[in-house]
């Protein structure tokens, strides 16, 4: 909102107004009115929280420092969500796709979690919403962005390509600083195309995936991208919510992730920064760094209060929201498939519930006892059953996820 305030006081000339035309100094912005947010009014969702006694019933497993939780406020991801909305309806474009799609995704995954844990807490079922119920929530989410991202006509990419492969029916973008005797254009496309990591020729375009069965193949890719959305948002989503176990674990790993997926926002919505490191442009996803900006700015702020000893946690309106939020952003950047590196967290707290769930019932089945590979999962509760203090864990994590964020980072130009 405050974007078209300072354009139209820039067109009147009045000193100072242009700044807002930077997309550094809007981040800078988002991420400043975001800590405050989340750190200020945060305080007064906690006070009243607690006066409305919504408090998290803690399940007994054993573990040390858990019955000192019991009763902390949940729902503490609305301050994470208020963060994030706020300065992103202040400072961004609100006419740009990306932006869009971001506002309308965060809304969507946040009222997934809150009506969880409004069941939780209000209805007294600590069972929440039904699994069923929470993965149709996430599928229509998945819909929603596949369809965005594949058939609006302002989702393109501009891609380099040498001049010999160049055909009558491509889109060539003229730009200013280029030579007329370099070897390769930029090209515009509406092409599905992503990057895989580690690869030297690292853009794949999903419609590869079905252009064998017949000659106009290439229009029905959807039926192929919009399932790997689906399943992207709804495995990270989770897996976020694995790993909100221990007081600023989710929080401060997202935090890291964000700031990972600012830097590919960046140099993927900047011409000169996808010229040098070779990487397709895309138009107007610069936008999405005020965006990712208040999003790191919230996990922050909100850390204020969810670090060791949590005075408040976030419940699955915030853990569900940040995984989607993750999922629906690397998608709109094209680094879906650096998920795995940039979220391994997430990933290995995801992989360690599922293969401790079925080797215990391989054990069963075969034994006629259970067996366990992990003392307890998700990961983190394995160390807790072995003595470790939670907040040395969750350092120790964080310093995982800062080595797989550079990890990412590096990829731009290794490969």
């Amino acid at each position: 909102m405050l974007y078209y305030l300072f354009q139209y006081l820039n067109e009147m000339d009045v000193p100072g107004s242009g700044v807002f035309e930077y997309i550094t100094f809007r981040t800078a912005a988002s991420v400043i009115v975001s800590l405050l947010i989340s750190m200020v009014f945060g305080k007064r969702i906690i006070a009243m929280l607690h006066r409305k006694q919504v408090g998290e019933t803690v399940r007994d497993l054993g573990l040390d420092g858990q019955k000192t939780k019991q009763g902390t406020p949940t729902m503490g991801g609305l301050i994470i969500l208020a963060s994030i909305l706020i300065p992103t309806l202040l400072f961004a474009k609100l006419d740009n796709i990306y932006i869009i799609l971001m506002l309308i995704s965060t809304v969507l995954l946040g009222a997934i979690g809150f009506v969880d844990d409004y069941i939780k807490v209000f209805k007294k079922n600590k069972e929440g919403l039904a699994g069923k119920f929470k993965v149709v929530g996430q599928v229509i989410v998945g819909l929603f962005v596949g369809s965005v991202l594949y058939f609006n006509d302002d989702v393109l990419v501009q891609r380099k390509v040498d001049v010999d492969q160049i055909t009558e029916n491509s889109i060539v973008v003229e730009r200013a600083n280029e030579s007329p005797s370099q070897d390769y254009k930029w090209v515009q496309s509406k092409s599905m195309y992503t990057t895989i990591p580690f690869v030297k020729n690292n853009e794949f375009d999903y419609g590869k995936l079905i252009d064998w069965c017949c000659d106009n193949a290439m229009d029905w890719a959807w039926l192929v991208f919009i399932p790997i959305v689906i399943f992207i948002i709804t495995a990270v989503s989770n897996g976020a919510n694995m790993t909100d176990g221990l007081d600023g674990l989710a929080t401060g790993t997202s935090a890291i992730i964000g700031v990972t997926l600012a830097v590919f926002a960046y140099v993927s919505g900047n011409t000169i920064f996808a010229d040098y490191l070779n990487i397709m442009y895309i138009p107007h996803s610069g936008e999405l760094v005020v965006f990712i900006g208040a999003f790191v700015g919230a996990c922050v702020g909100f850390l204020w209060y969810n670090s060791y000893p949590a005075q408040v946690f976030m419940g699955d309106t915030g853990s569900l929201a940040l995984g989607g939020i993750i999922a629906v952003f690397a998608l709109a950047v094209r680094k879906e498939l650096l998920i795995p590196v940039f979220c391994g967290v997430f990933l290995v707290e995801n992989l360690s519930v599922m293969i401790q769930v079925a080797y215990f019932k391989y054990t069963k089945k075969k034994l006629g006892e259970g067996k366990r590979v992990f003392l307890m999962a998700p990961l983190h509760h394995h160390y807790q059953k072995k003595g470790y203090h939670e907040s040395k864990i969750v350092s120790r994590f964080w310093i995982i996820g800062v080595m797989l964020a550079i990890l990412s980072i590096v990829t731009l130009k290794l490969r």
